[in-house]
This record gives C-alpha cells, sequence and structure tokens, in this order.
C-alpha cells in the first residue's frame, strides 16, 4: 500500500464526520444570513413605516447591511469553531484510534509494504486536505450569502463586496481572517505554520507511543524546543527589547525556522516509527 492508498484510506476513515461537520456550516451559516437579512428588514420597515423615519436618514443613522454583519453572528461562527475543534481532536484521535482497542490496528498498518513514514505523511496530508476542503466550502458559501442578501435586502439598503473586497476587511478577524488569507503570501504563511504545528504534535504524539510515561514527558519538552526553535526571534527581541531584523528578513528567518522545525520533526518521526515501534 503506497502512500496515495493509504492517504485514500484516511480520507475515507473520517469521511462520515467531515460531511456532519459540511452539512453543519451549511445550515448553520446559511440560518445566520437568512436571520441577519430578516433583522434588518424587519428594523428598516418598523423605523420607516411605523415610525416615519426616511429611507436616507435611517441609512444615515443604521448603515447598511452587509456580509461584515455575519462576523457577529453566533450562527456564523459556531461552525466555524466547531469544525477547528474537531480536526484538533482528531489529529490525537487519528493516531490513537490504531493503537487503541482490541486489535491494534497500527501493527497492521506498520506491517504493510510501504516505508513507515508514508502512514506519517499520508495521517499529515489527510487533516490538510480535510482543512482545504471546509475553506474552500466556506468560499462558496459567502458567495451564496451575497446571493442571499441581494435577494432580501434591496440595493441602496446594503453594501455589496466582491470576495477579495470582503476578505480585505477581515484580515484582523479572529476566524475568517485566519481562516482564508487575503492572498497567496498570506496563505502560505497562515497554512505553513498550521502544517508545521501539525508535524510537531504528530512526532509529540509518536514519543508518548514509544515510551509510555516517559514519552509524554519527552513529547511536551519535544514541542517546547520545538516551538522555542521557531519563535526564537521573537523570543530574543522580547528579552533584550530590542529589534534586530527588519520585517523583511525576519519573514525570511522564520520561513527557514520553519522549514528547519518541519524536517526535525519527519526525520525524528521516521526515525521513531522505524527504530523504537517493533512489530
Amino acid at each position: 500500500m503506497n502512500y496515495i492508498k493509504l492517504l485514500n484510506f484516511e480520507l475515507s476513515r473520517f469521511i462520515k464526520i467531515y460531511f456532519v461537520l459540511i452539512i453543519i456550516t451549511i445550515i448553520s451559516q446559511l440560518i445566520s444570513t437568512y436571520s441577519v437579512a430578516k433583522n434588518y428588514m424587519n428594523q428598516f420597515n418598523l423605523a420607516v413605516y411605523r415610525d416615519g423615519i426616511s429611507i436616507e436618514k435611517y441609512v444615515e443613522q443604521f448603515g447598511q447591511v452587509s456580509l461584515m454583519d455575519l462576523q457577529h453572528s453566533g450562527w456564523f461562527n459556531l461552525p466555524i469553531v466547531i469544525a477547528a475543534v474537531t480536526l484538533l481532536l482528531y489529529c490525537f484521535f487519528i493516531w490513537y484510534r490504531d493503537w487503541l482497542g482490541k486489535n491494534t490496528f497500527i501493527y497492521r498498518l506498520l506491517m504493510l509494504p510501504t516505508a513507515r513514514i508514508n502512514i506519517y505523511l499520508s495521517k499529515a496530508t489527510a487533516i490538510f486536505l480535510m482543512v482545504l476542503g471546509l475553506v474552500a466550502l466556506q468560499v462558496i458559501l459567502l458567495l451564496i450569502e451575497g446571493k442571499i442578501f441581494k435577494w432580501m435586502v434591496p440595493a441602496n439598503l446594503r453594501h455589496d463586496y466582491s470576495i477579495m473586497e470582503y476578505l480585505a476587511n477581515t484580515v484582523g478577524d479572529l476566524y475568517l481572517g485566519v481562516l482564508i488569507p487575503m492572498n497567496f503570501i498570506q496563505f502560505l504563511i497562515h497554512y505553513g505554520i498550521g502544517f508545521m504545528f501539525v508535524f510537531v504534535l504528530f512526532t509529540s504524539i509518536l514519543f508518548e507511543r514509544c515510551f509510555k510515561w516517559k514519552g509524554i514527558i519527552f513529547g511536551v519538552v519535544y514541542a517546547l524546543v520545538s516551538m522555542s526553535i521557531f519563535f526564537i526571534p521573537f523570543i530574543l527581541e522580547i528579552i533584550f527589547a530590542k529589534r534586530y531584523l527588519y520585517p523583511m528578513e525576519l519573514f525570511v528567518v522564520e520561513i527557514v525556522l520553519g522549514l528547519i522545525v518541519t524536517a526535525m520533526s519527519i526525520w525524528i518521526a521516521h526515525y521513531l516509527l522505524n527504530r523504537k515501534i517493533t512489530v
């Protein structure tokens, strides 16, 4: 079983839960969009037709409704949080599921005629692809939600954003600002760091699986050392209260350090899988 087959196997094992996450996201965000547009129009109708406020006065006082208003809706942000927490927990479950139970499935995987590191890489890639799938879904939903606003709210009462304009206004947002980067460079930064964290976490889990109780300490120490290496430029700036690097230099250094931490995690995982786990 090669890497591609292992990847397909890992994706198929999570597909039911993944579809549930997709359905929750679609239903919750569409409800949020409808609710925001409906509440705005109800408020508008009360103010204009009951209280006699002019349309221009209402827009001046309350502003136009737009996709930006969705960021303050719990129904909009809730599925993003649920998906993030689920995938984080799955980073643990994707390993421990194979080890726990009456029949330790991990040993069957390790006996397959393929390099053991492929098991590690296929699990990490599965996580990454599932994240990208949810990001793609979110972009599609934003387009649909924009159509819902156009259907429910007159043009003079709404502000229409293109996807790029919307993303430019969500740069500092805790959820969408991280989930959907503004440009390709930000994409590489956000998801490169995220992928690095997954590799560090996976290697820490392997420490625990190889050395049991001692492995918990080894795993925690490894994670702390890895993060210290990655954040060392910022740590030095805090300690000495001085900037040593220009922003572009810092960016390049962080890329190099991120690659070092990622490569180190993969190399240690390769060593643990081949030397410390016997079948």
